[in-house]
């Protein structure tokens, strides 16, 4: 049994060729604690996390949503790690992006077919190791870390910070201990013998799993994701609609200075009031973007049916479309309406003039229109 307010958080071991690396205290045990102001944080979250939950049932063809609400965690998780993708930019094809962009651009695109991926497999695979060396297989294909083992935990020592292990701002534990630290990462996830309210449960996992680093490129983003996918994957969340890097990238430093002090003073009481904090503000943010979202649906659907005339039934049929793929070319309009060429740019040209579309390239052939008024809600 682990107290609270008695953790020890690890231990710092020197190794033979010099540099002092850190093991963090096994994690799969019964933990308790005596803390209201957790206590009352809890019971926020899990209740505004219960309001959020309640759109997916709720609102129809939420999963139109869910792809952009994907894009925006992609994008704003890649930037903690220093990719430049913007998400309009994100939601073009490769062709669209120019070549100085495309590095940034893949990662992020391999962060979305990660995450999607990850929750199709949920359906019959449990989070475990499997899952996360798959995921992270996805997420470091063909980007900058492809010659980092990607799929595969660490064979090597890694360091945060610095240029070396011997100015490093901090050293995770030495390889020879990930298998046995994963594992009783994993079991903590799915000990049942154990009660801890699920919120305090992934808390955790994401500091440990953060601490012990297991793998040598995408850890943050792997770490990340998996708070969502506990959330599914526990039935809190019929849809993986809240995504907390935006909340850790708003002061990244404090971020990083919490997980910090949990190493350094054991303080774990902090790491747990400030990521419950962050589930609160990630959740009131999600529900505020998806009421925005709906009432915008909700507007221009009527003045589809007021301004469009003859024309509103085609029109309605890309409104709907636009809010799953918010970027377009003519042909696709073109193909999605079964109409000619000119009918599928009069079209797109009409959205222009009432304010829907907007055009991104300045260019006379080839041209993009995006949903801006959409993509601004995000």
């Amino acid at each position: 049994m682990i107290d609270l307010a008695q953790y020890t958080s690890g231990k710092l071991i020197k190794h033979p060729t010099g540099y002092t690396y850190f093991v963090p205290s096994k994690i799969n045990e019964q933990w308790i604690w005596d803390n209201a102001q957790i206590n009352a944080l809890l019971e926020k979250a899990a209740a505004k996390l219960g309001e959020l939950n309640s759109f997916s049932k709720l609102v129809p063809n939420i999963d139109l949503f869910l792809q952009l609400h994907i894009t925006k965690e992609a994008v704003i998780s890649s930037r903690i790690e220093g990719t430049k993708t913007q998400i309009d930019e994100a939601l073009l094809e490769e062709e669209d992006i120019s070549p100085d962009r495309r590095n940034d651009w893949q990662e992020v695109t391999n962060y979305v077919k990660a995450l999607n991926n990850a929750i199709v497999d949920l359906e019959t695979l449990p989070i475990s190791a499997r899952l996360i060396r798959k995921t992270h297989g996805i997420l470091l294909n063909s980007v900058r870390g492809e010659h980092k083992q990607p799929g595969e935990f660490r064979k090597s020592q890694n360091w945060i910070g610095g240029n070396s292990l011997l100015d490093a701002i901090f050293i995770p534990p030495n390889q020879e201990l990930i298998s046995e630290l994963m594992s009783d990462l994993e079991s903590f996830l799915h000990n049942q013998a154990i009660q801890i309210p699920a919120l305090i449960k992934i808390a955790i996992v994401h500091y440990q799993f953060e601490t012990i680093h297991p793998f040598l490129d995408g850890n943050g983003r792997i770490g990340r994701l998996l708070i969502p996918l506990f959330l599914v994957d526990q039935k809190i969340l019929e849809k993986p609609l809240l995504y907390i890097s935006a909340f850790f990238e708003k002061d990244k430093s404090l971020y990083y200075d919490n997980l910090t002090r949990v190493r350094t003073k054991s303080d774990m009481t902090q790491w747990l009031k400030y990521f419950l904090v962050g589930i609160l503000d990630t959740s009131e943010n999600a529900i505020e973007t998806l009421n925005r979202v709906l009432s915008l649906k909700s507007r221009l659907e009527e003045e589809m049916a007021t301004t469009f005339g003859k024309r509103s039934q085609k029109a309605n049929l890309l409104l709907q479309y636009l809010f799953e793929k918010p970027v377009v070319h003519v042909n696709q309009v073109k193909e999605l309406t079964n109409s000619s060429f000119k009918a599928a740019n009069d079209l797109v040209n009409n959205f222009v003039e009432a304010g829907i579309l907007k055009e991104m390239t300045g260019k006379n052939r080839n041209r993009l229109f995006i949903f801006e008024k959409y993509i601004q809600l995000f």
